[in-house]
């Protein structure tokens, strides 16, 4: 999928300022709603989970995510912004996502939440290595990993030592959760021309900022690939090499 971004043209120093202030709130309202709808996403893991000791963890990570909102909300309310405000933009593109990306059991959704939201969270990190000191902090303490990676690898692992034809269908799923996951970073940029200012610096033309960005979000994927033990598994056939 090709998504033509938006042409950004020569700014003043005064709307260069307004613009990366516009950027800011889009990043901080993309990342409200992300770890609002990661709350509540862990909230249904945790209630599927097979055991007491999972349930218990799941929820605790829930409530890291809630955490992570708060203080985005806070930050978005210091800038004399309501937070619904600077999140709304990004409800139908996020929203659509989850819907397209609902997955069948419990083993998918952890899946989805290692590969799916790790891509989402490497974008934003990529895009926070573009603001300022402060804000760039923000963006990376409530990206910190929660304890959800160990323990989603370490499930997946176990699930197909356990029965090695799990592989296939949870590789082929994660294929499909990356496509889906750069398409809407796609989107989120093309849709936002603050958020595309951003990426750019505040000028110029963002499309070649987003490629070489994108070539390390796949580069991330095929680790995290290589974590889950799922490297190799991706062939239309369901076969492949077991690591």
């Amino acid at each position: 999928m090709v998504v033509s971004l938006p042409r950004v043209t020569d700014a003043t120093p005064d709307e260069a300022t307004d613009g990366r202030q516009d950027g800011l709130l889009d990043l901080f309202g993309l990342l409200a709603y992300a770890e609002l709808v990661a709350f509540f996403r862990l909230s249904g893991d945790a209630a599927l989970a097979p055991s007491l000791a999972e349930k218990a963890e799941l929820a605790g990570m829930a409530v890291a995510e809630f955490g992570h909102f708060t203080l985005l909300r806070d930050r978005i309310a210091s800038l004399n912004v309501r937070p619904e405000q600077a999140m709304l933009p990004f409800m139908a593109a996020l929203d659509a996502f989850h819907a397209r990306t609902e997955p069948s059991d419990w083993l998918e959704g952890l899946v989805k939440a290692y590969v799916g939201d790790g891509i989402a969270a490497d974008f934003y990190r990529a895009i926070a290595e573009l603001i300022d000191a402060p804000s760039r902090e923000l963006v990376l303490s409530v990206l910190a990993d929660t304890g959800h990676a160990e323990f989603v690898t370490a499930r997946v692992r176990a699930a197909t030592r356990a029965d090695p034809a799990l592989a296939g269908r949870l590789a082929l799923w994660a294929r499909r959760l990356v496509g889906e996951a750069l398409a809407q970073a796609h989107r989120v940029a093309a849709e936002r021309p603050p958020l595309a200012r951003l990426l750019a610096g505040g000028t110029g033309h963002p499309q070649g900022d987003i490629g070489r960005m994108f070539a390390r979000l796949t580069d991330a994927h095929e680790e995290r690939m290589a974590a889950l033990g799922l490297a190799g598994w991706e062939k239309p056939d369901g076969e492949g090499a077991a690591d």
